[in-house]
């Protein structure tokens, strides 16, 4: 069972596990994607957000032999009543559906966002604190998550559970995705590659990983029945001087305390969609040291978090996009059509 089987990490996951065959893959999602999307995937349909379909989410997971849950929510920023009830109440009701359907092996997606800001550039491992950036939304939910984890484990419960704590996730067939999340809707892909400067703290530094190695990592911790927390890297991270170079941009420092306030405004007067949160986080994320994952589940990056970085920002360029609803191209049109049916993506009315 693969929660949020349509979206970045979930399509990548699904390629992996359809590739290697022998699975019977289920994807839990609340938007199956059309018949012709490709795959020999069994789609079940459930909304996380809500309680109503928490008994038929048991009834599904019974007699899987694992579930991997990566449903995770990003917009609408302006709701983070919604968001918490997707991210945090999502994994609430799996966690729920795993004991009541005796499922022996739960997977969840955490991420390097549920550790404690960074001492210094050292990679950190899997003893750090889970303790968040309080002024992250997305990282408090992230923490709440990983406390839901704890107190299942503590109930004695006989579910093996699986941490995953990558760095920021990326793959070409996300970047519509990103668009919707990340840019306003009036702005169109190929703006991308017209900006003359960035103006970024120079002293930024993010940990990124492929959705691929994502993929193959789930797939080692499924295999090997691996428990604990694993952080997924590559050893190279993202500098603000590599996101200026993907956007051929020049890069002029500017302090992230002179940004913030100008990102706080214009996500406050939705001029754009980003909350302020996500810059605290990007300057409070701490390097990863992913020799656990290395070690025992002989896992292994296969590119560097600037390749990452380039794929994802060509694929942004071009509006590269996937065959399901999570990954559907992004268009200025439709961005416009949604933004007059449902509201702006950071505001947006649910269905």
């Amino acid at each position: 069972m693969v929660t949020g089987a349509t979206g970045n990490i979930g399509s990548a996951v699904v390629r992996r596990l359809l590739a290697e065959g022998g699975h019977e893959v289920v994807g839990v999602v609340r938007r199956p994607p059309p018949d012709d999307a490709g795959g020999d995937v069994t789609w079940h349909r459930a909304d996380l957000s809500s309680d109503e379909g928490s008994a038929a989410l048991a009834d599904a997971f019974r007699g899987a032999d694992a579930v991997v849950h990566l449903v995770w929510g990003f917009q609408p920023s302006h709701d983070p009543d919604y968001l918490e009830r997707v991210g945090v109440g999502g994994t609430r009701r799996v966690v729920e559906a795993v004991e009541a359907a005796g499922v022996p092996h739960l997977l969840h997606m955490s991420s390097v966002g549920a550790y404690a800001p960074r001492a210094d550039d050292r990679g950190v491992d899997e003893a750090w604190p889970t303790t968040g950036v309080p002024t992250s939304m997305y990282s408090r939910h992230k923490v709440a998550a990983e406390r839901l984890l704890d107190d299942h484990e503590a109930s004695g419960a006989d579910t093996l559970v699986t941490r995953l704590r990558p760095g920021i996730v990326g793959q070409r067939t996300a970047a519509s995705a990103l668009l919707r999340y990340g840019v306003p809707g009036v702005v169109p892909a190929r703006a991308l590659g017209l900006l003359p400067v960035l103006p970024l703290d120079r002293g930024m530094v993010v940990p990124m990983v492929h959705s691929d190695d994502v993929a193959e990592a789930v797939a080692a911790v499924l295999h090997q029945r691996a428990g604990g927390a694993f952080n997924l890297a590559s050893s190279e991270p993202v500098t603000a001087a590599d996101v200026a170079d993907a956007l051929g941009a020049r890069l002029v420092h500017v302090p992230s305390s002179v940004l913030r306030p100008a990102v706080s405004a214009a996500w406050r007067l939705r001029l754009q969609p980003v909350d302020t949160g996500w810059l605290d986080l990007a300057f409070a994320l701490p390097s990863l040291d992913s020799t656990r994952a290395r070690v025992e589940l002989g896992w292994a990056p296969t590119r560097t978090g600037p390749e990452v970085l380039r794929e994802v920002v060509a694929g942004m360029r071009e509006a590269a996009h996937g065959p399901t609803p999570a990954l559907r191209p992004r268009t200025v049109p439709g961005a416009l059509r949604d933004a007059v049916r449902r509201g702006p993506v950071a505001v947006r009315r649910r269905p």
